[in-house]
């Protein structure tokens, strides 16, 4: 962890607690106690399950690809993913070469940009729920709250700009010409910014393209595993909501399960903004406002939010960081390797 993410954590932990002690920490603390641990045990119960469902998802991806590897295997990689998305000010994009290059060292058949071609299917897969379930909070949170229009089209921009994307993506797997012009597009972003060794860069850019819309054909003409993925890919946002109602039950809220999915899919959008890792901070202080302003006291809503980000947030990043070492302590210095064959290199050296 370099530097500026520790500043950035450290930061994003100061707003937290400042907008705590606005609340009042006395009044968190009390409402802390109420807690019924049971439920509580249940919601971590309901994350954990999540890591599987991640990890079914991604499995089958590889499948299609002839990457037949374990689910025992793939769990942590996606672990380990998902902590370093939390502490990256990436956008959550950080953990997705990672799990490529944990995927890649597996087995030696394995190449890093096939990997990451599924790595970056299952994102796609994960972004299509959130974008119908974001439409429908934007469209419908209009109604149980009081938006400023800034807001409002802050928030549609925002859904626009993700849907933007996804089209984008997909078109590119369906319109091998539109993929060659992306592919030129960032070629010369590359040369721009990128002058090391830009030449074996463009290359592994080159078969990255050409990965992802190889695995993406053989998804759309799998009618049978696209529909499994994209079933898997909304239940694991709804068991994310029912994650954050759970915790609410905990404290003895009665709250709507609908303006909690709201809540949290709009806390999604803020967090997305690739300032702070995971969006630690932005997420937490909108989460306490908008559910304060659903009807739930301000105590009881920073205390909810508190213990729902140690769950999600802090428990995963705990878990995927314990085991991280376990693939070599220089994991995320070896991504930024010019090629695959130096990545290889790199791994042989480390066993040696």
């Amino acid at each position: 962890m370099d530097r500026k993410t520790i500043l950035l954590l450290g930061v994003s932990v100061l707003i937290l607690v400042v907008m705590l002690w606005f609340v009042g920490i006395d009044q968190v603390i009390s409402a802390l106690k109420m807690a019924n641990p049971v439920i509580i045990a249940l919601a971590i119960a309901t994350q954990v399950f999540t890591y599987f469902l991640y990890t079914l998802r991604w499995q089958i991806l590889n499948r299609l690809t002839d990457m037949d590897i374990g689910f025992k295997k793939l769990l942590p990689m996606v672990l380990v993913g998902l902590a370093v998305n939390n502490i990256t000010p990436s956008g959550r994009g950080g953990g997705e070469p990672v799990r490529a290059y944990l995927l890649s060292q597996s087995n030696d058949n394995y190449h890093f940009e096939d990997a990451f071609a599924t790595v970056v299917a299952d994102r796609a897969l994960d972004t299509f729920p959130f974008v119908v379930l974001a439409a429908i909070t934007i469209a419908s949170m209009t109604l149980f709250f009081d938006f400023d229009l800034w807001l409002i089209v802050v928030m549609v921009l925002a859904v626009i700009v993700i849907v933007a994307i996804l089209i984008m993506l997909i078109y590119m797997c369906i319109n091998p010409g539109f993929g060659h012009r992306v592919d030129g597009w960032i070629i010369c972003l590359v040369r721009r910014f990128y002058k090391k060794n830009s030449e074996s860069l463009e290359n592994r850019i080159h078969e990255a393209i050409f990965g992802f819309q190889e695995t993406m054909k053989l998804l759309i003409s799998n009618k049978r595993g696209l529909a499994i993925t994209l079933t898997l890919s909304f239940i694991i946002w709804i068991f994310e909501i029912v994650r954050v109602y759970l915790v609410f039950l905990a404290f003895g809220a009665n709250v709507n399960l609908i303006v909690i999915g709201e809540v949290f899919i709009v806390a999604c959008l803020v967090g997305m903004i690739p300032l702070l890792p995971g969006g630690l901070g932005a997420i937490d202080g909108l989460m306490i406002v908008f559910y304060s302003a659903a009807g739930i006291s301000a105590s009881i809503s920073a205390a909810a939010t508190v213990v729902e980000r140690l769950i999600s947030f802090w428990m995963t990043t705990i878990i995927g960081m314990v085991l991280m070492p376990y693939y070599g302590s220089d994991v995320l210095a070896k991504i930024s390797s010019s090629s695959p064959e130096e990545l290889k290199e790199g791994e042989a050296e480390s066993e040696d």
